[in-house]
């Protein structure tokens, strides 16, 4: 498959890329950085005509007329998660490159589209105990900028998998993305329950993260889906069970949740998409 990744230079994006790229796939990095070469374009996402050049295809070395080259967009590009940059630049970024990839794919008749929604939207970081645990795809809570221009970027590909009926568009709710090298950290957590509490202690794994890529790719049911995507674990070694006592007492729990079980639910990605993540930070600690 030939796959334009917008955002491959990222935390995420690289690892999204290299997992593509083993897989077999044909894959263009379109950021703002990377390495000089055929698989890479510098692209300014925020110009709609920047990003419809880019989607059109480069061949020879520079822009060509007619169908656009690309069988699926991937769309990772974001400025990654609240208080990066003030409010206004981050809303001013986000909605506006999401826009310009989403509706310059369509327009240019590619019907495969998956994007980096977040765990955010679940209603992060919890002032506000959740509603029950664990949590699903069905709770929409934005308490910040970042996670209210989320939730509108789901809505907009809402909206264009109405207006194009043979479009599968997937927005995949990554939690707290880490690399190998941040496992380190991760026995300090046990000491204070609330150190992470403000994503019920969840993570993915960034090589995790790439398969669920792939998976959404590979998944062919049009229309919209959303899906929570984390690793099978939480960051403690301290059980389920205490954490949510110690820390969200009173919030209903909702069926079984397992000693070290993460508590943002992939059942719903395990079951559409196949999901199966393989790394957890137990093996590098």
């Amino acid at each position: 498959m030939k796959i334009a990744l917008t955002g491959g230079s990222g935390k995420l994006g690289t690892n999204v890329l290299a997992y593509l790229r083993e897989a077999g796939h044909d894959v263009t990095n379109l950021d703002r950085a990377g390495e000089r070469g055929s698989g890479f374009l510098r692209v300014d996402l925020t110009d709609f005509g920047d990003v419809t050049s880019a989607l059109s295809g480069v061949r020879d070395g520079s822009y060509q007329d007619g169908p656009t080259p690309y069988e699926a967009v991937v769309h990772l590009a974001a400025i990654p998660a609240p208080g990066v940059v003030s409010d206004e630049a981050t809303f001013h970024n986000n909605a506006l490159t999401t826009f310009n990839v989403f509706h310059a794919a369509t327009r240019l008749g590619i019907r495969n589209v998956v994007f980096a929604s977040s765990e955010t939207i679940l209603g992060l970081p919890f002032i506000t105990p959740p509603p029950y645990i664990p949590l699903d795809e069905e709770v929409e809570l934005p308490e910040s900028v970042y996670s209210l221009n989320k939730l509108l970027e789901e809505k907009q590909a809402e909206q264009l998998a109405r207006w194009y009926p043979d479009l599968k568009i997937v927005a995949l709710r990554f939690s707290n993305v880490m690399n190998v090298e941040d496992y380190a950290d991760f026995p300090a957590f046990d000491a204070d329950a609330n150190l992470r509490k403000w994503n019920l202690w969840g993570y993915i794994d960034a090589r995790d993260g790439g398969q669920a890529v792939l998976r959404a790719l590979e998944y062919s049911t049009p229309g919209f889906e959303r899906f929570v995507i984390a690793s099978p674990d939480t960051v403690m070694t301290r059980p389920n069970a205490e954490l949510v006592a110690e820390v969200f007492p009173g919030v209903e729990v909702r069926g079984e949740l397992g000693v070290n079980d993460t508590l943002l639910s992939i059942e719903k990605a395990r079951r559409l998409l196949g999901y199966d993540p393989k790394h957890t930070w137990r093996d590098h600690v």
